[in-house]
Protein backbone atom coordinates (compact mmCIF):
# COMPACT_ATOMS: atom_id res chain seq x y z
CA UNK A 1 0.00 0.00 0.00
CA UNK A 2 2.89 2.37 0.77
CA UNK A 3 4.26 2.00 -2.77
CA UNK A 4 0.90 3.03 -4.24
CA UNK A 5 0.76 6.02 -1.91
CA UNK A 6 4.27 7.09 -2.94
CA UNK A 7 3.30 7.28 -6.60
CA UNK A 8 -0.23 8.71 -6.25
CA UNK A 9 0.72 11.39 -3.71
CA UNK A 10 3.62 12.45 -5.93
CA UNK A 11 1.39 12.75 -8.99
CA UNK A 12 -1.28 14.70 -7.06
CA UNK A 13 1.31 17.15 -5.72
CA UNK A 14 2.73 17.62 -9.22
CA UNK A 15 -0.73 18.38 -10.65
CA UNK A 16 -1.39 20.94 -7.89
CA UNK A 17 2.01 22.54 -8.45
CA UNK A 18 1.40 22.78 -12.20
CA UNK A 19 -1.94 24.51 -11.69
CA UNK A 20 -0.71 26.91 -9.01
CA UNK A 21 3.03 27.49 -9.01
CA UNK A 22 3.33 27.06 -12.75
CA UNK A 23 0.65 29.72 -13.31
CA UNK A 24 2.38 32.01 -10.80
CA UNK A 25 5.66 31.72 -12.72
CA UNK A 26 3.91 32.46 -16.03
CA UNK A 27 2.43 35.64 -14.57
CA UNK A 28 5.72 36.75 -13.03
CA UNK A 29 7.71 36.19 -16.20
CA UNK A 30 5.40 37.97 -18.64
CA UNK A 31 4.11 35.10 -20.77
CA UNK A 32 2.06 36.71 -23.55
CA UNK A 33 0.19 34.55 -26.12
CA UNK A 34 -0.06 37.52 -28.51
CA UNK A 35 3.72 37.78 -29.06
CA UNK A 36 4.99 35.80 -32.11
CA UNK A 37 7.51 33.11 -31.18
CA UNK A 38 10.86 32.47 -32.93
CA UNK A 39 9.33 29.42 -34.65
CA UNK A 40 7.27 31.91 -36.68
CA UNK A 41 9.56 34.95 -36.89
CA UNK A 42 12.62 32.88 -37.89
CA UNK A 43 10.99 29.86 -39.52
CA UNK A 44 13.52 28.13 -41.80
CA UNK A 45 12.17 24.59 -42.22
CA UNK A 46 15.26 23.07 -40.56
CA UNK A 47 15.62 24.16 -36.93
CA UNK A 48 12.89 26.82 -36.56
CA UNK A 49 9.65 24.93 -37.23
CA UNK A 50 6.32 25.55 -35.38
CA UNK A 51 4.99 22.42 -33.71
CA UNK A 52 1.68 21.55 -32.10
CA UNK A 53 2.01 21.59 -28.30
CA UNK A 54 1.37 17.85 -27.93
CA UNK A 55 4.02 17.08 -30.55
CA UNK A 56 6.55 19.44 -28.99
CA UNK A 57 5.84 18.07 -25.51
CA UNK A 58 6.63 14.63 -26.91
CA UNK A 59 9.95 15.87 -28.33
CA UNK A 60 10.88 17.83 -25.22
CA UNK A 61 9.92 15.08 -22.79
CA UNK A 62 11.64 12.39 -24.84
CA UNK A 63 14.79 14.51 -25.04
CA UNK A 64 15.06 15.42 -21.35
CA UNK A 65 14.00 12.01 -20.00
CA UNK A 66 16.55 9.57 -21.36
CA UNK A 67 17.85 7.16 -18.72
CA UNK A 68 18.48 9.91 -16.16
CA UNK A 69 15.19 9.87 -14.16
CA UNK A 70 15.44 6.07 -14.08
CA UNK A 71 19.09 5.46 -13.25
CA UNK A 72 19.43 8.37 -10.83
CA UNK A 73 16.69 7.62 -8.26
CA UNK A 74 17.49 3.89 -8.30
CA UNK A 75 21.18 4.49 -7.59
CA UNK A 76 20.40 7.13 -4.95
CA UNK A 77 18.04 4.73 -3.14
CA UNK A 78 21.12 3.38 -1.38
CA UNK A 79 20.48 6.24 1.11
CA UNK A 80 16.89 5.04 1.62
CA UNK A 81 13.70 5.79 -0.26
CA UNK A 82 12.48 8.70 1.92
CA UNK A 83 15.22 11.27 1.12
CA UNK A 84 15.07 10.34 -2.57
CA UNK A 85 11.30 10.79 -2.74
CA UNK A 86 11.43 14.09 -0.86
CA UNK A 87 14.08 15.42 -3.25
CA UNK A 88 12.11 14.28 -6.31
CA UNK A 89 9.00 16.14 -5.12
CA UNK A 90 10.58 19.28 -3.65
CA UNK A 91 13.35 19.44 -6.21
CA UNK A 92 11.01 18.92 -9.15
CA UNK A 93 8.49 21.56 -8.12
CA UNK A 94 10.78 24.32 -6.84
CA UNK A 95 14.12 23.56 -8.52
CA UNK A 96 13.81 21.59 -11.76
CA UNK A 97 10.47 23.02 -12.87
CA UNK A 98 11.66 26.60 -12.32
CA UNK A 99 14.96 25.83 -14.07
CA UNK A 100 13.34 24.24 -17.14
CA UNK A 101 10.49 26.73 -17.50
CA UNK A 102 12.84 29.67 -16.95
CA UNK A 103 15.40 28.49 -19.51
CA UNK A 104 12.73 27.86 -22.13
CA UNK A 105 11.07 31.23 -21.50
CA UNK A 106 14.34 33.18 -21.66
CA UNK A 107 15.30 31.55 -24.95
CA UNK A 108 11.81 31.88 -26.44
CA UNK A 109 11.86 35.62 -25.72
CA UNK A 110 15.37 35.99 -27.20
CA UNK A 111 14.87 34.67 -30.73
CA UNK A 112 15.46 31.05 -29.73
CA UNK A 113 19.06 31.64 -28.67
CA UNK A 114 20.78 29.35 -26.18
CA UNK A 115 21.20 30.35 -22.54
CA UNK A 116 24.91 30.88 -23.20
CA UNK A 117 24.21 33.51 -25.83
CA UNK A 118 21.51 35.16 -23.71
CA UNK A 119 23.90 35.78 -20.81
CA UNK A 120 26.10 37.83 -23.14
CA UNK A 121 23.60 40.69 -22.81
CA UNK A 122 24.46 41.19 -19.14
CA UNK A 123 27.65 39.21 -18.51
CA UNK A 124 29.55 40.30 -21.61
CA UNK A 125 31.58 38.28 -24.11
CA UNK A 126 33.59 36.66 -21.32
CA UNK A 127 30.45 35.29 -19.71
CA UNK A 128 29.12 33.98 -23.02
CA UNK A 129 32.42 32.36 -23.95
CA UNK A 130 32.89 30.59 -20.63
CA UNK A 131 29.26 29.47 -20.35
CA UNK A 132 29.30 28.12 -23.90
CA UNK A 133 32.56 26.26 -23.24
CA UNK A 134 31.12 24.74 -20.06
CA UNK A 135 27.85 23.77 -21.77
CA UNK A 136 29.64 22.21 -24.75
CA UNK A 137 31.93 20.14 -22.50
CA UNK A 138 28.89 18.93 -20.56
CA UNK A 139 27.08 17.99 -23.77
CA UNK A 140 30.10 16.03 -24.96
CA UNK A 141 29.84 14.02 -21.73
CA UNK A 142 26.08 13.58 -22.27
CA UNK A 143 26.61 12.25 -25.79
CA UNK A 144 29.41 9.96 -24.61
CA UNK A 145 27.44 8.59 -21.67
CA UNK A 146 24.22 7.91 -23.56
CA UNK A 147 26.05 6.62 -26.63
CA UNK A 148 27.70 4.03 -24.41
CA UNK A 149 24.42 3.18 -22.61
CA UNK A 150 22.56 2.62 -25.90
CA UNK A 151 25.41 0.57 -27.40
CA UNK A 152 25.53 -1.73 -24.37
CA UNK A 153 21.73 -2.04 -24.41
CA UNK A 154 21.74 -3.00 -28.10
CA UNK A 155 24.46 -5.59 -27.48
CA UNK A 156 22.68 -7.17 -24.51
CA UNK A 157 19.18 -7.06 -26.09
CA UNK A 158 19.48 -7.41 -29.91
CA UNK A 159 15.69 -7.29 -30.30
CA UNK A 160 15.74 -3.73 -29.00
CA UNK A 161 18.30 -2.76 -31.64
CA UNK A 162 16.11 -4.10 -34.43
CA UNK A 163 12.99 -2.42 -33.05
CA UNK A 164 14.83 0.90 -32.74
CA UNK A 165 15.93 0.80 -36.38
CA UNK A 166 12.42 -0.07 -37.58
CA UNK A 167 11.07 2.72 -35.43
CA UNK A 168 13.41 5.29 -37.02
CA UNK A 169 12.15 4.30 -40.48
CA UNK A 170 8.57 4.64 -39.28
CA UNK A 171 9.28 8.10 -37.80
CA UNK A 172 10.66 9.36 -41.12
CA UNK A 173 7.57 8.14 -42.97
CA UNK A 174 5.33 9.66 -40.27
CA UNK A 175 7.07 13.03 -40.56
CA UNK A 176 6.83 13.02 -44.35
CA UNK A 177 3.07 12.41 -44.42
CA UNK A 178 2.24 14.81 -41.56
CA UNK A 179 4.51 17.73 -42.53
CA UNK A 180 4.68 17.38 -46.30
CA UNK A 181 1.41 15.68 -47.28
CA UNK A 182 -0.85 17.32 -44.70
CA UNK A 183 -2.19 14.10 -43.17
CA UNK A 184 -4.21 14.76 -39.99
CA UNK A 185 -2.07 14.45 -36.86
CA UNK A 186 -4.83 12.49 -35.10
CA UNK A 187 -5.15 9.90 -37.86
CA UNK A 188 -1.37 9.66 -38.27
CA UNK A 189 -0.95 9.22 -34.51
CA UNK A 190 -3.38 6.30 -34.32
CA UNK A 191 -1.73 4.56 -37.27
CA UNK A 192 1.75 5.47 -36.03
CA UNK A 193 1.22 4.03 -32.55
CA UNK A 194 -0.19 0.79 -34.01
CA UNK A 195 2.79 0.49 -36.36
CA UNK A 196 5.11 1.28 -33.46
CA UNK A 197 3.93 -1.77 -31.53
CA UNK A 198 4.07 -3.84 -34.73
CA UNK A 199 7.74 -2.88 -34.99
CA UNK A 200 8.30 -4.26 -31.50
CA UNK A 201 6.57 -7.52 -32.47
CA UNK A 202 8.42 -7.93 -35.78
CA UNK A 203 11.77 -7.24 -34.11
CA UNK A 204 11.38 -10.44 -32.06
CA UNK A 205 12.10 -12.46 -35.21
CA UNK A 206 15.09 -10.48 -36.55
CA UNK A 207 17.44 -9.58 -33.67
CA UNK A 208 20.59 -7.76 -34.82
CA UNK A 209 23.60 -9.05 -32.88
CA UNK A 210 26.66 -6.81 -32.86
CA UNK A 211 29.29 -5.92 -30.27
CA UNK A 212 28.99 -2.81 -28.12
CA UNK A 213 32.06 -1.34 -29.85
CA UNK A 214 30.50 -1.80 -33.29
CA UNK A 215 27.23 -0.30 -32.09
CA UNK A 216 29.13 2.68 -30.64
CA UNK A 217 30.68 3.42 -34.02
CA UNK A 218 27.32 3.03 -35.80
CA UNK A 219 25.63 5.29 -33.26
CA UNK A 220 28.31 7.93 -33.88
CA UNK A 221 27.38 7.98 -37.57
CA UNK A 222 23.68 8.01 -36.69
CA UNK A 223 24.13 10.93 -34.26
CA UNK A 224 25.92 12.91 -36.98
CA UNK A 225 23.13 12.39 -39.52
CA UNK A 226 20.21 12.82 -37.10
CA UNK A 227 21.59 16.02 -35.56
CA UNK A 228 22.06 17.77 -38.91
CA UNK A 229 18.80 16.71 -40.62
CA UNK A 230 15.75 19.03 -40.54
CA UNK A 231 13.80 18.52 -37.30
CA UNK A 232 10.57 17.56 -39.11
CA UNK A 233 12.19 14.53 -40.79
CA UNK A 234 13.19 12.60 -37.68
CA UNK A 235 13.44 14.64 -34.48
CA UNK A 236 9.83 15.82 -34.11
CA UNK A 237 8.02 12.66 -35.32
CA UNK A 238 10.38 10.19 -33.61
CA UNK A 239 10.22 11.98 -30.26
CA UNK A 240 6.46 12.42 -30.51
CA UNK A 241 5.87 8.73 -31.17
CA UNK A 242 8.52 7.87 -28.56
CA UNK A 243 6.47 9.67 -25.93
CA UNK A 244 3.65 7.14 -26.38
CA UNK A 245 6.08 4.38 -25.48
CA UNK A 246 6.93 6.07 -22.22
CA UNK A 247 3.35 7.10 -21.45
CA UNK A 248 2.27 3.49 -21.99
CA UNK A 249 5.09 2.21 -19.82
CA UNK A 250 4.23 4.67 -17.02
CA UNK A 251 0.52 3.85 -17.17
CA UNK A 252 1.31 0.13 -17.17
CA UNK A 253 3.58 0.59 -14.15
CA UNK A 254 0.96 2.57 -12.20
CA UNK A 255 -1.80 0.04 -13.00
CA UNK A 256 0.54 -2.78 -11.97
CA UNK A 257 1.37 -1.02 -8.71
CA UNK A 258 -2.35 -0.45 -8.02
CA UNK A 259 -3.08 -4.15 -8.53
CA UNK A 260 0.03 -5.63 -6.90
CA UNK A 261 0.59 -3.00 -4.20
CA UNK A 262 4.11 -4.26 -3.62
CA UNK A 263 5.46 -3.97 -0.10
CA UNK A 264 8.26 -1.47 0.43
CA UNK A 265 11.19 -3.49 1.75
CA UNK A 266 14.14 -1.15 1.25
CA UNK A 267 14.93 0.84 4.37
CA UNK A 268 13.40 4.30 4.56
CA UNK A 269 16.64 6.04 5.61
CA UNK A 270 20.10 4.48 5.59
CA UNK A 271 21.93 7.41 7.17
CA UNK A 272 23.89 10.46 6.12
CA UNK A 273 26.97 8.34 5.43
CA UNK A 274 27.15 4.94 3.77
CA UNK A 275 30.00 2.65 2.82
CA UNK A 276 30.19 1.83 -0.88
CA UNK A 277 31.05 -1.65 -2.17
CA UNK A 278 34.60 -0.54 -2.99
CA UNK A 279 35.15 0.62 0.59
CA UNK A 280 34.79 4.34 -0.16
CA UNK A 281 32.41 6.47 1.90
CA UNK A 282 29.50 8.34 0.35
CA UNK A 283 27.72 11.21 2.07
CA UNK A 284 24.09 12.12 1.50
CA UNK A 285 25.24 15.66 0.72
CA UNK A 286 26.21 16.14 -2.04
CA UNK A 287 25.87 12.60 -3.46
CA UNK A 288 22.07 12.33 -3.36
CA UNK A 289 21.49 15.66 -5.13
CA UNK A 290 23.97 14.82 -7.87
CA UNK A 291 22.86 11.22 -8.38
CA UNK A 292 19.09 11.76 -8.69
CA UNK A 293 19.90 14.27 -11.47
CA UNK A 294 17.09 14.42 -14.07
CA UNK A 295 14.56 13.12 -11.54
CA UNK A 296 14.61 16.51 -9.77
CA UNK A 297 16.76 18.99 -11.73
CA UNK A 298 19.19 18.71 -14.62
CA UNK A 299 21.30 21.31 -16.38
CA UNK A 300 20.93 19.38 -19.63
CA UNK A 301 17.26 20.40 -19.66
CA UNK A 302 18.23 24.07 -20.01
CA UNK A 303 20.15 23.22 -23.17
CA UNK A 304 17.18 21.30 -24.61
CA UNK A 305 14.72 24.05 -23.71
CA UNK A 306 16.91 26.83 -25.11
CA UNK A 307 18.29 24.69 -27.94
CA UNK A 308 15.66 22.77 -29.88
CA UNK A 309 12.37 23.32 -28.00
CA UNK A 310 12.38 27.13 -28.02
CA UNK A 311 12.82 27.07 -31.81
CA UNK A 312 9.67 25.00 -32.30
CA UNK A 313 7.21 26.46 -29.77
CA UNK A 314 4.08 27.71 -31.52
CA UNK A 315 2.68 30.02 -28.82
CA UNK A 316 4.14 31.46 -25.62
CA UNK A 317 1.33 29.93 -23.55
CA UNK A 318 2.61 26.46 -24.53
CA UNK A 319 5.82 27.06 -22.58
CA UNK A 320 4.16 26.24 -19.25
CA UNK A 321 2.95 22.82 -20.45
CA UNK A 322 6.22 21.93 -22.13
CA UNK A 323 8.76 23.48 -19.74
CA UNK A 324 7.16 23.16 -16.30
CA UNK A 325 4.76 20.31 -17.13
CA UNK A 326 7.41 18.26 -18.94
CA UNK A 327 9.67 18.41 -15.88
CA UNK A 328 6.89 17.29 -13.54
CA UNK A 329 6.04 14.32 -15.79
CA UNK A 330 9.68 13.33 -15.59
CA UNK A 331 9.52 13.58 -11.80
CA UNK A 332 6.54 11.21 -11.84
CA UNK A 333 8.67 8.76 -13.83
CA UNK A 334 11.42 9.16 -11.23
CA UNK A 335 8.95 8.28 -8.45
CA UNK A 336 7.92 5.15 -10.35
CA UNK A 337 11.58 4.22 -10.83
CA UNK A 338 12.15 4.62 -7.10
CA UNK A 339 9.36 2.13 -6.35
CA UNK A 340 11.10 -0.50 -8.53
CA UNK A 341 14.05 -0.27 -6.15
CA UNK A 342 12.16 0.27 -2.89
CA UNK A 343 10.08 -2.92 -3.16
CA UNK A 344 13.27 -5.01 -3.17
CA UNK A 345 15.09 -6.19 -0.08
CA UNK A 346 18.40 -4.49 0.64
CA UNK A 347 20.28 -7.63 -0.43
CA UNK A 348 18.41 -8.08 -3.74
CA UNK A 349 18.63 -4.36 -4.51
CA UNK A 350 22.40 -4.35 -3.99
CA UNK A 351 22.96 -7.53 -5.99
CA UNK A 352 20.88 -6.53 -9.02
CA UNK A 353 22.29 -3.00 -9.02
CA UNK A 354 25.86 -4.33 -8.85
CA UNK A 355 25.48 -7.17 -11.36
CA UNK A 356 23.06 -5.75 -13.94
CA UNK A 357 22.81 -2.01 -13.35
CA UNK A 358 19.93 0.39 -12.64
CA UNK A 359 18.33 0.19 -16.11
CA UNK A 360 17.92 -3.58 -15.91
CA UNK A 361 16.66 -3.30 -12.32
CA UNK A 362 14.02 -0.82 -13.50
CA UNK A 363 13.02 -2.96 -16.49
CA UNK A 364 12.68 -6.07 -14.32
CA UNK A 365 10.58 -4.21 -11.76
CA UNK A 366 8.17 -2.66 -14.28
CA UNK A 367 7.86 -5.98 -16.15
CA UNK A 368 6.98 -7.62 -12.83
CA UNK A 369 4.32 -4.98 -12.12
CA UNK A 370 2.82 -5.31 -15.62
CA UNK A 371 2.68 -9.10 -15.24
CA UNK A 372 0.10 -8.54 -12.50
CA UNK A 373 -2.51 -7.62 -15.12
CA UNK A 374 -1.67 -10.23 -17.74
CA UNK A 375 1.37 -8.97 -19.67
CA UNK A 376 3.84 -11.90 -19.94
CA UNK A 377 7.00 -11.04 -18.01
CA UNK A 378 9.37 -11.60 -20.94
CA UNK A 379 7.31 -9.42 -23.28
CA UNK A 380 7.04 -6.75 -20.62
CA UNK A 381 10.80 -6.85 -20.06
CA UNK A 382 11.49 -6.38 -23.78
CA UNK A 383 8.97 -3.53 -24.02
CA UNK A 384 10.37 -1.63 -21.04
CA UNK A 385 13.96 -2.14 -22.19
CA UNK A 386 13.00 -0.79 -25.63
CA UNK A 387 11.29 2.22 -24.05
CA UNK A 388 14.35 3.12 -21.99
CA UNK A 389 16.69 2.59 -24.95
CA UNK A 390 14.48 4.69 -27.22
CA UNK A 391 14.68 7.61 -24.84
CA UNK A 392 18.41 7.26 -24.33
CA UNK A 393 18.74 7.29 -28.13
CA UNK A 394 16.61 10.42 -28.30
CA UNK A 395 18.82 12.14 -25.75
CA UNK A 396 21.87 11.07 -27.73
CA UNK A 397 21.02 12.80 -31.00
CA UNK A 398 19.31 15.79 -29.36
CA UNK A 399 22.44 16.40 -27.28
CA UNK A 400 24.58 16.18 -30.43
CA UNK A 401 22.38 18.78 -32.16
CA UNK A 402 22.57 21.04 -29.10
CA UNK A 403 26.35 20.71 -28.96
CA UNK A 404 26.44 21.72 -32.61
CA UNK A 405 24.32 24.83 -31.90
CA UNK A 406 26.57 25.90 -29.03
CA UNK A 407 29.78 25.19 -30.95
CA UNK A 408 28.53 27.32 -33.85
CA UNK A 409 27.44 30.17 -31.54
CA UNK A 410 30.82 30.02 -29.78
CA UNK A 411 32.69 30.94 -32.98
CA UNK A 412 30.00 33.11 -34.55
CA UNK A 413 30.86 36.74 -35.36
CA UNK A 414 28.64 39.80 -35.81
CA UNK A 415 25.50 37.90 -34.77
CA UNK A 416 25.90 35.57 -37.73
CA UNK A 417 25.86 38.36 -40.32
CA UNK A 418 28.43 38.23 -43.11
CA UNK A 419 31.25 35.75 -43.71
CA UNK A 420 31.75 33.35 -40.79
CA UNK A 421 34.64 31.13 -39.63
CA UNK A 422 34.68 27.54 -40.91
CA UNK A 423 33.96 26.25 -37.39
CA UNK A 424 30.48 27.80 -37.52
CA UNK A 425 29.66 25.43 -40.37
CA UNK A 426 27.24 22.77 -39.08
CA UNK A 427 29.14 19.94 -40.74
CA UNK A 428 32.46 20.94 -39.17
CA UNK A 429 31.00 21.62 -35.73
CA UNK A 430 29.07 18.33 -35.70
CA UNK A 431 32.09 16.32 -36.86
CA UNK A 432 34.30 17.66 -34.06
CA UNK A 433 31.62 17.05 -31.44
CA UNK A 434 30.89 13.48 -32.57
CA UNK A 435 34.55 12.43 -32.79
CA UNK A 436 35.43 13.67 -29.30
CA UNK A 437 32.21 12.41 -27.66
CA UNK A 438 32.37 8.90 -29.10
CA UNK A 439 36.06 8.58 -28.28
CA UNK A 440 34.89 8.92 -24.65
CA UNK A 441 31.94 6.59 -25.32
CA UNK A 442 34.27 3.76 -26.31
CA UNK A 443 35.62 3.86 -22.74
CA UNK A 444 32.17 3.02 -21.32
CA UNK A 445 29.62 5.08 -19.42
CA UNK A 446 30.84 3.77 -16.04
CA UNK A 447 33.92 5.97 -16.42
CA UNK A 448 31.96 9.01 -17.60
CA UNK A 449 28.80 8.94 -15.47
CA UNK A 450 30.17 10.32 -12.17
CA UNK A 451 31.78 13.40 -13.69
CA UNK A 452 28.81 13.83 -16.05
CA UNK A 453 26.50 14.01 -13.03
CA UNK A 454 28.54 16.72 -11.36
CA UNK A 455 29.00 18.76 -14.53
CA UNK A 456 25.33 18.41 -15.43
CA UNK A 457 24.10 19.64 -12.05
CA UNK A 458 26.60 22.49 -11.98
CA UNK A 459 25.31 23.52 -15.38
CA UNK A 460 21.85 23.74 -13.78
CA UNK A 461 23.19 26.25 -11.26
CA UNK A 462 24.81 28.28 -14.03
CA UNK A 463 21.63 28.20 -16.13
CA UNK A 464 19.65 29.47 -13.13
CA UNK A 465 22.22 32.25 -12.77
CA UNK A 466 21.74 33.12 -16.43
CA UNK A 467 17.94 33.15 -16.20
CA UNK A 468 18.06 35.26 -13.02
CA UNK A 469 20.28 37.80 -14.75
CA UNK A 470 17.99 37.98 -17.75
CA UNK A 471 14.90 38.41 -15.55
CA UNK A 472 16.59 41.19 -13.60
CA UNK A 473 17.53 42.96 -16.83
CA UNK A 474 13.83 42.90 -17.76
CA UNK A 475 12.71 44.03 -14.30
CA UNK A 476 10.96 40.70 -13.73
CA UNK A 477 10.77 38.76 -10.46
CA UNK A 478 13.73 36.40 -10.07
CA UNK A 479 13.60 35.76 -6.30
CA UNK A 480 12.25 32.21 -6.80
CA UNK A 481 15.54 31.35 -8.54
CA UNK A 482 18.05 32.49 -5.90
CA UNK A 483 17.70 29.65 -3.35
CA UNK A 484 17.80 26.82 -5.94
CA UNK A 485 20.79 28.47 -7.62
CA UNK A 486 22.90 28.72 -4.45
CA UNK A 487 21.97 25.18 -3.36
CA UNK A 488 23.02 23.69 -6.70
CA UNK A 489 26.31 25.57 -6.63
CA UNK A 490 27.06 24.30 -3.12
CA UNK A 491 26.21 20.68 -3.96
CA UNK A 492 27.95 20.48 -7.31
CA UNK A 493 31.16 22.32 -6.46
CA UNK A 494 31.53 20.00 -3.47
CA UNK A 495 30.93 16.99 -5.72
CA UNK A 496 33.55 18.14 -8.23
CA UNK A 497 36.12 18.35 -5.44
CA UNK A 498 35.24 14.80 -4.35
CA UNK A 499 35.44 13.48 -7.95
CA UNK A 500 38.82 15.13 -8.50
CA UNK A 501 40.14 13.49 -5.34
CA UNK A 502 38.77 10.07 -6.35
CA UNK A 503 40.13 10.12 -9.90
CA UNK A 504 43.48 11.48 -8.74
CA UNK A 505 43.73 8.54 -6.36
CA UNK A 506 43.01 6.12 -9.20
CA UNK A 507 45.48 7.86 -11.50
CA UNK A 508 48.34 7.73 -8.99
CA UNK A 509 47.69 4.05 -8.23
CA UNK A 510 46.62 2.59 -11.57
CA UNK A 511 47.87 5.22 -14.00
CA UNK A 512 46.14 5.36 -17.38
CA UNK A 513 45.34 8.31 -19.62
CA UNK A 514 41.61 8.02 -18.88
CA UNK A 515 42.07 8.47 -15.15
CA UNK A 516 44.30 11.51 -15.66
CA UNK A 517 41.85 13.08 -18.13
CA UNK A 518 38.99 12.52 -15.68
CA UNK A 519 41.14 14.11 -12.95
CA UNK A 520 41.85 17.24 -14.97
CA UNK A 521 38.35 17.67 -16.44
CA UNK A 522 36.54 18.40 -13.13
CA UNK A 523 39.27 20.91 -12.25
CA UNK A 524 38.66 22.71 -15.56
CA UNK A 525 34.89 22.69 -14.97
CA UNK A 526 35.38 23.93 -11.39
CA UNK A 527 37.50 26.90 -12.51
CA UNK A 528 35.12 27.82 -15.34
CA UNK A 529 32.21 27.74 -12.90
CA UNK A 530 33.95 29.96 -10.34
CA UNK A 531 34.75 32.60 -12.96
CA UNK A 532 31.18 32.56 -14.27
CA UNK A 533 29.77 32.78 -10.75
CA UNK A 534 31.95 35.79 -10.01
CA UNK A 535 30.80 37.62 -13.15
CA UNK A 536 27.16 36.69 -12.61
CA UNK A 537 27.11 37.65 -8.93
CA UNK A 538 28.60 41.04 -9.78
CA UNK A 539 25.60 41.65 -12.01
CA UNK A 540 22.97 40.25 -9.68
CA UNK A 541 24.25 41.60 -6.39
CA UNK A 542 27.06 44.06 -7.01
CA UNK A 543 26.08 46.30 -9.91
CA UNK A 544 22.45 47.05 -9.02
CA UNK A 545 21.29 45.32 -12.19
CA UNK A 546 23.42 47.32 -14.63
CA UNK A 547 24.58 45.44 -17.65
CA UNK A 548 28.29 44.65 -17.83
CA UNK A 549 29.81 46.11 -20.94
CA UNK A 550 31.43 43.67 -23.35
CA UNK A 551 35.15 43.58 -22.90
Amino acid sequence: MLSLGMVLISIILFIIAYKTYGTYLANQWGIDPSIPTPAHTREDGVDFVPAKPQVLLGHHFASIAGAGPINGPIQAAVFGWVPVLLWIIIGGIFFGGVHDYGSLTASMKNNGKSVGTIVEDYMGNTGKTLFSAFAWLTLVLVVAAFGSIVAQSFESTPVVATASILFMIEAIIFGYFVYRKGVSLGIATVIGVIVLFCCIYIAQFFPIQLSATTWTLILGIYAFIASTAPVWILLQPRDYLNSFLLYTMMIGAVVGIIIARPEIQLESFAGFKIEAANGASKFLFPTLFITVACGAISGFHSLVGSGTTSKQIDNEKDAKLIGYGGMLIECALAAIALVTAAYLTKENYGQILSDKGPTVLFSMGIADFMAKFGIPYEHGLTFVTLSVSAFALTTLDTATRLARFIFQEFFEKNDGVGEQPILTNKWASTTITVIIAFAFALKGYQLIWPIFGSANQLLAGLALLGVAGWLKSKNRNYKMIIAPMFFMFAATLTALIVETKNYFGKATVDGGASNWIMTILPIVLFILALILMKIGFQVLFGNKGKRLENK
